[in-house]
């Protein structure tokens, strides 16, 4: 079976039971009349609602589903990868499951990923959110991630994407970067672009995203600029620093040295201590941080070690 799946249509969950029965539904009604080969795969990421239940029963009747149980929560990102590495369609398309992504436009994201793309990104042109807390502040990120990373998108944060699989089988997803993932496809030379979808009211219970979100987000732009810009010749950045503070030190140097020879004492002067410590403390911090974003990938990726557990899989 898993050599004739076309299509994998991957949808993370958390706590939505009352959405998913419609969810899978109008999936169902999307893909069937395509006459595609496709898979429905629902990650539920340590639901505390019934919705494991909900998917145990589903998938029972439903040929189409399976249900991948995570043994608790670790976050939308570590979902969506569990459901890319358990899925086994060739193009591969993510959505939300709380009903605001549409799923009749999934075929449209495959017909347009059908004609040469490698990630085709949904635009919620007419969002249906609060224009204070969701629209504006997902604008000013749209522009911030765009202005540092290179890649233009109107709507990052739309979850409804397509992929190719042999792109997404590049990429390694942690901390939220799978709201960055046009960027890592871009690093792996992927071509990307972006169709308009439809976008709906959440129909029942409440958005899951607050505003500890917002900075998890920034961290992990800092990491996507790094990654971005010196995956691949790392010296730049530690050489840079590496020069400025070399070149800090001495101009530092210089000048006390020069002051020790007018006849002033520079031992119990301040700059002196000041420079040697706010030099070594910037230098190492900044350093240590990325190489420590660096190492844990090294742990992880070397080891192939996921970032998540499954506690079972079921399938109909």
């Amino acid at each position: 079976m898993s050599n004739q799946i076309d299509i994998s249509i991957v949808i993370p969950i958390f706590n939505e039971e009352e959405s998913i029965p419609q969810l899978v539904e109008e999936v169902l009604n999307s893909m069937r009349p395509t006459n595609e080969s496709f898979e429905i795969v629902l990650v539920n990421d340590g639901s505390i609602d019934r919705s494991a239940e909900v998917l145990d029963k589903l998938s029972q009747t439903v040929p189409e589903l399976t249900a991948v149980i995570l043994r608790k929560n670790y976050g939308q990102t570590a979902a969506m990868a569990a459901g890319f590495d358990i899925s086994n369609g060739e193009i591969i398309v993510s959505l939300d499951g709380d009903l605001q992504n549409d799923p009749a436009d999934i075929p449209l994201l495959v017909n347009k990923l059908r004609e040469g793309f490698d990630l085709v990104s949904g635009w919620r042109y007419d969002r249906k959110d609060s224009r204070i807390r969701r629209k504006l502040p997902s604008k000013i990120a749209n522009k911030l991630i765009g202005k540092v990373t290179g890649v233009t998108l109107n709507d990052y944060g739309c979850s409804l994407k397509a992929y190719r699989r042999e792109v997404l089988s590049d990429m390694k997803l942690y901390g939220e970067l799978h709201r960055f993932l046009p960027v890592l496809a871009n690093i792996e030379g992927g071509r990307i672009t972006e169709i308009t979808v439809n976008h709906r009211r959440r129909k029942y219970g409440k958005s899951k995203y607050g505003i500890d979100r917002t900075f998890r987000v920034m961290m992990d732009l800092l990491t996507i600029w790094f990654l971005n810009r010196f995956l691949t010749r790392p010296m730049y950045v530690f050489g840079f620093g590496g020069i400025i503070a070399i070149l800090s030190s001495f101009l530092t140097t210089f000048y006390l040295l020069t002051m020790k020879f007018l006849g002033e004492d520079i031992g119990n002067r301040p700059l002196l201590t000041f420079a040697l410590i706010l030099g070594i403390a910037g230098v190492q911090l900044f350093c240590f941080g990325l190489l420590g974003e660096l190492q844990i990938r090294t742990y992880h990726e070397s080891q192939n070690r996921p970032i998540y557990r499954i506690r079972k899989t079921l399938r109909g």
